[in-house]
């Protein structure tokens, strides 16, 4: 079911749902096996979404447009049939869309390669090209953003898995922002916010890999380069995420991959930064609740041993309330949670998370299982499973979870460092965490099994 309700009703142990709209119940009156695929709602009124329903969980979705008010589908409003779309409100009454137009309109990967313009009352026949990509591209994708009462239209167009084209409309143009190919572009206020994958050189001064640099949108789009540095990675830290409040951004950091916040606040052309307090081994994600209306966020803590739980707070105070918590499957007492490293081949410090008994013996004889993944820039943080935990731990097992190279636990330069001719060192880091185990008396070669491996 798609559900909602209020904060104040949130607080209350039992908690009053309004549902919004009942899948199964919408599947079963149509004869149809459909699946929740997402909302994009209409901004700034809240009040109209368009919803994507897949078939059994296609990648390809129906598109239908829905009052949210009403809680039932728009007679006549906009509509595509199943297909893998890209669509964005413009306004009430216009849709960017990018779908299967027919001949010649999907990229070799099958994703759309033409965007149009589709306005309300009007045939999809009719929408107006405003943007069409290559055949070989990954995808072509517009987006509107509602920033702090600002609107910005882009369109990206995925080169690649990581690299992209992103243009800015300005007015009837659409015009290209200047930026590494493998950036990502976002927005803060007035600022437009370059997140680099790779060092970018920009007057003399050399941006590093996993920086996120800032810069006024007007004056950035007119060429000029004036731009704050509002993080710079270092060996052991990186940027996991940004939200945003009404007067913050918010940063979520990885330190040697434990959770860090911090919030940066504008105050006459000068960042000035804040640290959120945040548990010390767990995976935290703060991200605000309405950057229009408030200085409010939510914060979500878990790890291997704690249910996820989400808190409130306001940013500019350090209390905060706790909501809700899932409940807990196993029982974590006597058991504990310790970070090692290991010295991979090539001298590479991996650091990996062992869970198991407070007072586990090093004897080499306790049952191990080792985990790890290793790619697409995936970062493997602490996290609350029930079935390893009841499983495994409560019977006296011990789980170990490897940050190894290709995942992006310390930002783009880690992820690379596994990727194509060095894809080896995924594997090497993996058997160095294994030896390491060993060596520490954790278990030996007849009581390791290894889980996932470096894929």
């Amino acid at each position: 079911v798609w559900r909602r309700t209020t904060l104040a009703e949130y607080r209350k142990a039992e908690t009053a749902w309004e549902i919004v709209l009942d899948i199964d119940k919408l599947a079963d009156a149509e004869k149809e096996n459909w699946v929740w695929k997402g909302a994009e709602i209409l901004r700034p009124t809240h009040d109209r979404a368009l919803l994507f329903l897949s078939r059994g969980g296609a990648d390809a979705a129906v598109m239908r447009e829905f009052d949210l008010n009403k809680k039932e589908f728009v007679a006549g409003g906009f509509t595509l049939p199943e297909a893998k779309s890209r669509v964005a409100w413009r306004h009430r009454d216009a849709l960017y869309v990018g779908t299967d137009f027919g001949a010649g309109s999907l990229t070799n990967s099958g994703y759309p390669r033409v965007v149009k313009e589709w306005q309300r009352g009007t045939p999809l026949s009719a929408a107006k090209t405003i943007f069409a990509g290559k055949a070989e591209d990954v995808s072509v994708t517009a987006s509107v953003v509602h920033d702090h009462g600002r609107v910005y239209e882009f369109i990206s167009r995925g080169l690649t898995f990581f690299t992209s084209e992103v243009l800015l409309r300005r007015g009837d143009r659409w015009v290209n922002i200047d930026k590494p190919a493998d950036a990502r572009v976002e927005t803060f206020k007035d600022q437009i916010l370059i997140r680099l994958r790779s060092d970018w050189t920009v007057d003399g001064i050399t941006h590093r890999a996993g920086s996120l640099l800032a810069s006024e949108i007007e004056s950035y789009m007119r060429g000029e380069r004036k731009l704050a540095v509002l993080f710079e990675p270092s060996e052991r830290r990186a940027l996991s995420n940004t939200s945003a409040t009404k007067n913050y951004l918010i940063l979520n950091e990885l330190d040697n991959v434990r959770s860090r916040t911090y919030t940066l606040n504008l105050d006459n052309g000068k960042w000035l930064r804040a640290t959120l307090e945040t548990p010390g081994l767990a995976t935290v994600r703060v991200s605000g609740v309405d950057a229009d209306e408030s200085d409010d966020y939510f914060i979500s803590v878990t790890d291997y041993l704690t249910p996820s739980s989400l808190w409130f707070g306001v940013v500019g105070t350090q209390e905060k309330e706790k909501l809700k918590s899932l409940p807990a499957f196993f029982s974590a007492d006597g058991l504990a949670i310790r970070q090692y490293e290991a010295i991979s081949k090539d001298g590479t410090r991996v650091p990996y998370f062992v869970v198991g008994k407070k007072e586990i013996e090093l004897d080499g004889k306790n049952p191990t299982l080792l985990y790890g993944y290793g790619g697409f820039n995936v970062s493997l943080l602490p996290s609350y499973s029930g079935g390893v935990g009841a499983a495994w731990l409560e019977r006296g097992g011990v789980y170990v979870v490897a940050n190894i190279r290709g995942g992006g636990e310390f930002g783009p330069t880690w992820h690379y460092a596994a990727r194509k001719e060095n894809r080896q060192r995924a594997y090497d880091d993996f058997i160095t965490v294994a030896e390491d185990l060993i060596a520490r008396k954790f278990t030996s070669p007849d009581h390791l099994g290894i889980q996932g491996g470096s894929n």
